[in-house]
């Protein structure tokens, strides 16, 4: 891409993404702190993808699912997993009109903008099968009939890292379909003071007001996929996934053959697929977009390599007698490899 388009593209990024600044500012007047989460939330909403988040209970997830659905003027949909859970109760059914003598279709809580899918792993494989199918494929079909999700779709998914007990863990297949998995944490003291001061009020309920539109986020989209990525940035983000597989880091280009990456073969049992390098780029140029920018740069990558990769590494049983988690592993993949 030549200079002056880049230059053109910039102006109309600019210009195209001044929304997202009226919608942080509006989010933030409900949420306080969590500055990570609200981030990945807008950025994943524009990337098209999916979140999966592990963290305690009370750190406001659902609350700030809710608000950014409000603020773009979406619909929003919570759906607690429970052992007991059916596919039908995430999908939908048909029911029998007795007055019209006919079957008819009734969606369930998955048709929404916005979907709050609550402790993922307390639902057995056929609920959760239920669930990724329709973040994959963006339909679902009910007695035969096709129905498609409405635009733009983003499951948050949680799961509880405290209670295991009577859990169904995600199969590695299918945690791979989200794009981020995010950690978060407590909240600092100053942040937890300003959540008491605003929600310690029984009769408050805090609604957002609509800042945006959802044909925003759908035209944000369309400008995300023009963003430019220059071809040592796709090297870049290939190096990065290739040096989570063990023994194939001789793939790794010429421009990192100083790195040393031997130990990192006996503390990966599974790198990352190719559809981490597929999310890795599409989250950069979200992330440029952000940023108001028409073109990706290393620090996109850098900034969200480890939430595309957390959940795509399968650690060694020497890692974990090791003390060491993905989070370690990757910061180590990222110390080594050369920046563009």
């Amino acid at each position: 891409m030549q200079q002056h388009e880049i230059q053109e593209l910039q102006n109309k990024i600019r210009e195209v993404s001044v929304f997202l600044q009226p919608l942080k500012t509006e989010i933030g007047r409900i949420i306080a702190g969590q500055e990570k989460l609200i981030n990945r939330l807008i950025l994943s909403i524009i990337a098209d993808g999916h979140i999966l988040l592990e963290g305690v209970p009370g750190l406001a997830k659902t609350l700030a699912v809710k608000t950014l659905a409000q603020s773009i003027d979406g619909t929003f949909s919570r759906i607690q997993f429970t052992p007991d859970l059916l596919p039908a109760d995430i999908v939908g059914t048909t029911i029998y009109n007795h007055k019209e003598a006919a079957f008819s279709v009734r969606k369930g809580p998955i048709f929404a903008n916005v979907v709050l899918a609550d402790e993922i792993n307390r639902a057995p494989a056929k609920v959760q099968s239920a669930l990724l199918e329709c973040m994959q494929e963006k339909q679902v079909t009910i007695s035969g009939e096709r129905h498609l999700m409405p635009r733009p779709f983003l499951v948050m998914a949680t799961q509880n890292p405290i209670e295991q007990e009577g859990t169904y863990p995600l199969p590695e297949a299918q945690i791979d379909r989200f794009m981020f998995k995010l950690k978060i944490d407590y909240p600092a003291r100053s942040e937890e003071k300003t959540i008491m001061e605003r929600m310690a009020h029984p009769a408050l309920e805090l609604s957002a007001l609509a800042v945006t539109s959802l044909q925003d986020i759908e035209a944000a989209r369309q400008w995300v996929d023009k963003v430019y990525v220059d071809d040592k940035i796709l090297e870049y983000i290939l190096d990065i996934t290739i040096a989570t597989r063990p023994h194939r880091h001789s793939e790794l280009s010429n421009r990192q053959s100083g790195a040393n990456l031997s130990s990192l073969e006996s503390l990966i049992e599974y790198g990352a697929s190719p559809r981490a390098s597929i999310c890795m780029t599409l989250a950069a140029k979200a992330s440029a977009f952000m940023q108001g920018r028409a073109y990706v740069d290393p620090q996109d990558v850098k900034n969200i390599a480890a939430d595309v990769l957390r959940h795509r590494i399968i650690l060694s049983y020497e890692a974990e007698a090791e003390g060491m988690d993905t989070d370690a592993v990757i910061g180590k993949i990222m110390n080594e490899l050369r920046t563009p």
